[in-house]
């Protein structure tokens, strides 16, 4: 068993490659970002599925999220009702007895069409298989869409918090440069906590790796391994831990450029 050290950065010289702007000009002109996003989870797996203890497997996600938005004027009146079938309460039942009436609600105070928020995935999911499969750590790859309004960024932030709460660990890594959000900010405004790492003004690209675990005390212990990114810098080695005890490293640095190879990426100029 394994424990990492929160100081060191172990790199392969021949995978050390500077961060691109897949969101700009004029790397936006050639791929699409969403080409990276979608194919750096699988990449993870393959690397983690080769490290990872035999009772653990790694599992990509990728989830597309809602993009209609409400549109408060569009109102359909025969789809406006109580939510309850009409129907005679004094027809007959199938033993032949009258069926007992159905309380009926009144008209409800809203009706409007629309989408329920939803939460674009670009992620890694790692399971305990011996222990029912488990979720024991997610590997989250931001989008835009995570970080473009508020709506989303709060069920980005929930979506993270519950799986700490439950002891599962989670990996943020943001490389979106056209919002400005910080994600893991928010997750710690949200857990009414701050990281002194993140300075007055939190960095728009970052990657971190954040566990809870218990106190002796029976309260949560809530860890963190934040590295700031940048824009021409290599990515770093954050620990993905399976366990209180356990962690391996998840290296962001060499499935990132094995991505942008698979794809046919120029190098980073």
């Amino acid at each position: 068993m394994r424990k990492p050290d929160a100081a060191s950065h172990i790199w392969n010289k021949d995978f050390v490659m500077p961060l691109r702007d897949h969101f700009h000009p004029p790397l936006k002109n050639k791929s699409k970002w969403e080409a990276v996003h979608g194919q750096w989870p699988a990449v993870i797996v393959q690397h983690l599925n080769r490290i990872l203890p035999d009772q653990f497997v790694a599992e990509p996600r990728v989830h597309l999220g809602a993009q209609a938005e409400i549109d408060i004027a569009t109102f359909e009146t025969d789809d406006i009702g109580t939510g309850v079938e009409s129907y005679d309460p004094r027809s007959e039942t199938a033993s032949g007895g009258l069926a007992p009436a159905v309380w009926d609600p009144v008209m409800p105070s809203l009706a409007i069409e629309t989408e329920m928020p939803d939460c674009d995935e670009y992620a890694v999911r790692v399971y305990d298989i011996d222990d029912a499969r488990r979720l024991v750590a997610s590997i989250e790859i931001v989008s835009p869409a995570n970080k473009d309004r508020p709506e989303h960024r709060r069920l980005f932030v929930g979506k993270c918090a519950s799986m700490l709460q439950q002891e599962v660990s989670v990996v943020i890594v943001d490389v979106v440069t056209s919002r400005s959000a910080n994600l893991y900010a928010e997750l710690l405004e949200f857990l009414d906590e701050r990281d002194p790492s993140l300075g007055t003004q939190p960095p728009s690209l970052y990657a971190v790796a954040c566990r809870a675990r218990e106190s002796r005390r029976g309260r949560h212990i809530l860890e963190a391994w934040n590295h700031i990114l940048a824009v021409g810098q290599p990515l770093p080695q954050l620990p993905l831990w399976l366990s209180d005890v356990l962690a391996m490293p998840l290296e962001l640095e060499a499935t990132y450029e094995q991505t942008c190879r698979d794809l046919r990426l120029p190098p980073a100029s």
